[in-house]
């Protein structure tokens, strides 16, 4: 499993751990990911999603994952939100 966000791509970033004489090593900086389910109101179902918790913030405030995902990039997205998201518009275009 990659220690990547499925919504908005956000994956580990590297530098430096700097200590008080100044010696630098090299160090990982990692999301903060969840497991959570999120519903969807368009599909009325579920999902199981590893998001980081800046993600589930703005998908709060966007008010929910339908409404995140019309606005999301499909380069952020993971394949399965990829799916997600194209399962919500159909069901949205025909309802």
């Amino acid at each position: 499993m990659s220690r990547r966000c499925e919504l908005t791509g956000k994956g580990p970033m590297t530098g430096n751990n700097v200590s008080h004489a100044k010696n630098r090593t090299r160090r990982r900086f990692l999301p903060n990911l969840n497991d959570v389910t999120l519903m969807s109101d368009a599909l009325e179902r579920s999902f199981k999603l590893r998001i980081s918790a800046s993600a589930l913030r703005t998908v709060d405030h966007r008010g929910g994952l339908d409404a995140f995902l019309a606005k999301a990039k499909d380069a952020d997205l993971s394949p399965a939100a990829l799916k997600i998201k194209k399962d919500i518009a159909k069901a949205q275009a025909s309802a």
